[in-house]
């Protein structure tokens, strides 16, 4: 996080692109709270190089300044939330040309929550953790459980993912009244 977004934009796309070129396959791509918009933005530009993308508590949709970091990432990087180009914001919150998987916490702390809310699809969905924290959304079993699962799915297909398994407790329902 200490690179900020525009820094490092371009870095992270010849990143994935050589990953690409080295292995042959497309590359999925996990990122956690800023990692996560990384990510979405990464599957925007070179969606022949990225799989599929899964964030954990990344505030890519709405008010991206509705964050408890946004000081101190202003502070590390040099950016301004404010100065973030609209169109960027506006792509990035859009549909993603790959299998996307929004994973969220009411109880975040860090993320509103409903930053972190993709526009459900055909090959998009959230999932609600319940009772984490944004921090420990990362090493929480319930979301890596989910993690694996979606990871786990064959290149091009997309199957929402379903509550159940050892942490199906763990897990909330997103409702049209719940995104509101």
């Amino acid at each position: 996080n200490v690179g900020g977004f525009y820094r490092m934009r371009e870095t992270l796309r010849a990143r994935v692109q050589r990953l690409r070129n080295e292995t042959g396959q497309k590359v999925s791509l996990v990122g956690w709270s800023l990692g996560g918009v990384f990510a979405r933005d990464l599957a925007l530009s070179l969606p022949d190089a990225v799989r599929s993308v899964v964030t954990l508590g990344s505030p890519f949709a709405r008010e991206i300044q509705a964050t408890n970091a946004r000081r101190l990432y202003e502070q590390v990087t040099g950016e301004k939330t404010a100065d973030a180009r609209p169109d960027d914001l506006a792509k990035i919150a859009g549909d993603l040309p790959v299998p996307a998987t929004s994973i969220y916490t009411k109880t975040d702390g860090v993320v509103n929550w409903r930053c972190s809310l993709a526009r459900e699809n055909d090959h998009s969905e959230n999932i609600e953790i319940l009772l984490a924290s944004h921090v420990g959304l990362g090493g929480n079993p319930a979301a890596l459980w989910a993690i694996a699962d979606r990871l786990a799915q064959p290149e091009g297909e997309f199957k929402p993912f379903r509550r159940s398994g050892p942490f199906a407790l763990a897990y909330g329902r997103l409702t049209s009244d719940a995104a509101r």
